[in-house]
């Protein structure tokens, strides 16, 4: 490895970001990390940008950011700032895609580590044989492990619905889409990782291997370690999906239909709904991609400013057998209660499908309407209250979703490893429920002033109506929240924290544990 120092600039940065008095007993920092050898490299003119993320809300900006050449360089890193002690007030943050919402993904005056700079070596390794299997760095984003899978004909087995966010970043959290119900989350289909400790120890883990580590980082938020690698699982991918929509005007028709869909041994590849409150032309708007069965009567449908519900499925299959596909599709829709004239169907590649949602990114960015606040939040919701959850918000609380989607469909529990540290309702079947909000400022209104009143309004009807749900992705602002949040598994989360980031370095975004300072 070469050397390469950090500059005075950095480490004038460092050093302000722990101690701001006069006198200096952090001197000796200076000399650590000038003695540091990497393969990246340290920088500052990039802090602003560190200081950003999808959510656009919060800003804290870091002293330094780490683009790492190698592994080594993360944990060497977080090895100089665990051995600086309580001392030092120096935090790290990994950051993948800087998808996160609330911050999760900064470290005020810290460290912010770029995690993809370790995923542009585009060392993967795609086992094809018996029970396949991709090896990624943490850093590698979705949508390149789906095209590099590909060229083997295999694909990773659980989604998200956007694909460019980083392997590390969705594993921290869940990862979880259409496919879920049927494969679990992602964090269900790792076999194995490489961690980089609170400690800046290297450490790989799986089910049978420092087994404790493993469950705790997957679905962990970042508390535990940063995954720098992992092994995940894949299967024989698709050619062609058949996708379809079809819309319902009773909410009891449509979760009824959704989890007999996800109960039943022959059914949708993906099943996802959503929400649409007073809109109108919402058939028209799904013309140019998807085809009405009866173009006449589609053109007549009138929402009349109603409620409805879309059920979005999709059937996976081979172009030179499509007669089977098509059978079971018939066989399957002959189930449902969908209002007839709203059928809508189409036909593209199985890459085409994934990764719909950056179509919609390429517009948005078009227009400016990308990098402003979006005020997201998201639910999972017991199936016990989903009825009075819906009657509640979807009408009086929210009166349209013109400002973006409304998520609405069930996962099952069985699907989800309860070893893991992510935290799901106490239900077989519960709902994600997710508003995906976002806030332009050309608006006219003060729109996410609005978003976040209703987001209140939301979750102190569900503290009333005494609503077991849990939040994914969650952000709290005090220790009493998370507490609740984990409820009876708080006390193993701590313990956990206290033996692999036992001084709290890492993900201080979360807000979770603050870390300790020394009084000097």
């Amino acid at each position: 490895m070469k050397a390469s120092p950090i500059p005075q600039l950095l480490m004038a940065l460092l050093l302000a970001s722990i101690n701001s008095r006069k006198s200096d007993p952090d001197a000796p920092i200076t000399a650590s990390f000038r003695s540091m050898a990497i393969d990246g490299q340290f920088t500052t003119h990039d802090v602003s940008n560190a200081a950003m993320d999808f959510g656009n809300r919060y800003h804290f900006l870091p002293s330094a950011v780490l683009h790492p050449g190698s592994v080594a360089d993360i944990a060497a890193t977080v090895r100089h700032v665990f051995q600086l002690g309580p001392s030092s007030r120096l935090t790290i943050a990994a950051r993948g895609h800087a998808h996160s919402l609330q911050g999760q993904a900064q470290a005020p005056g810290g460290i912010v580590v770029r995690m993809e700079s370790l995923g542009r070596a585009k060392n993967m390794h795609v086992h094809a044989g018996e029970s396949p299997y991709v090896e990624a760095p943490g850093g590698e984003l979705w949508i390149d492990v789906l095209k590099e899978t590909l060229r083997h004909g295999l694909a990773p087995t659980s989604w998200t619905d956007y694909l460019h966010l980083t392997i590390g970043g969705t594993l921290s959290n869940a990862g979880i889409s259409g496919q879920a119900f049927r494969q679990g989350p992602q964090i269900s289909n790792v076999h194995q990782l490489e961690v980089i400790t609170g400690k800046g120890e290297v450490i790989n883990c799986s089910s049978t291997k420092n087994v404790e580590l493993f469950h705790s980082v997957l679905g962990g938020l970042g508390q535990f370690g940063i995954i720098t690698r992992a092994r995940i699982a894949l299967e024989p991918a698709p050619k062609m999906v058949r996708w379809i929509r079809v819309l319902y005007s009773d909410f009891t028709s449509f979760t009824e239909d959704q989890e007999k869909l996800i109960s039943a041994e022959k059914t949708f590849d993906y099943i996802e709904g959503f929400v649409i409150i007073n809109r109108t032309g919402i058939l028209n708007n799904w013309r140019s991609s998807f085809n009405p069965q009866d173009p006449v009567q589609a053109s007549h449908f009138n929402s009349e400013g109603k409620t409805l519900f879309c059920l979005e499925m999709t059937k996976n299959f081979d172009p030179e057998y499509p007669e089977i596909m098509m059978q079971e599709v018939e066989e399957l829709l002959s189930q449902l209660r969908y209002i007839p004239s709203t059928l809508f169907q189409s036909e593209v590649s199985f890459l085409e499908f994934l990764d719909r949602v950056h179509v919609s990114e390429v517009m948005l960015r078009s227009k400016g309407l990308w990098e402003i606040p979006h005020p997201w939040l998201n639910l999972l919701v017991p199936r016990t209250g989903i009825h009075a959850f819906a009657n509640e918000v979807f009408g009086k609380i929210l009166t349209d979703s013109s400002n973006g989607p409304i998520l609405l469909y069930p996962l099952n529990k069985s699907k989800w490893d309860n070893r893991t540290s992510a935290i799901i309702p106490n239900e077989e079947v519960f709902y994600l429920v997710a508003f995906l909000s976002s806030a332009p400022c050309s608006s006219g209104q003060d729109s996410l002033a609005k978003a976040l009143k209703q987001q209140e309004r939301i979750l102190e009807f569900c503290k009333k109506a005494n609503i077991q749900m849990k939040q994914y992705l969650p952000h709290y602002t005090t220790q009493e929240e998370w507490k609740f949040h984990f409820g009876p598994r708080w006390e193993e989360f701590k313990h956990k924290k206290q033996a692999y980031d036992p001084l709290a370095i890492l993900a201080p975004g979360h807000r979770i544990f603050q870390k300790a300072v020394a009084s000097l």
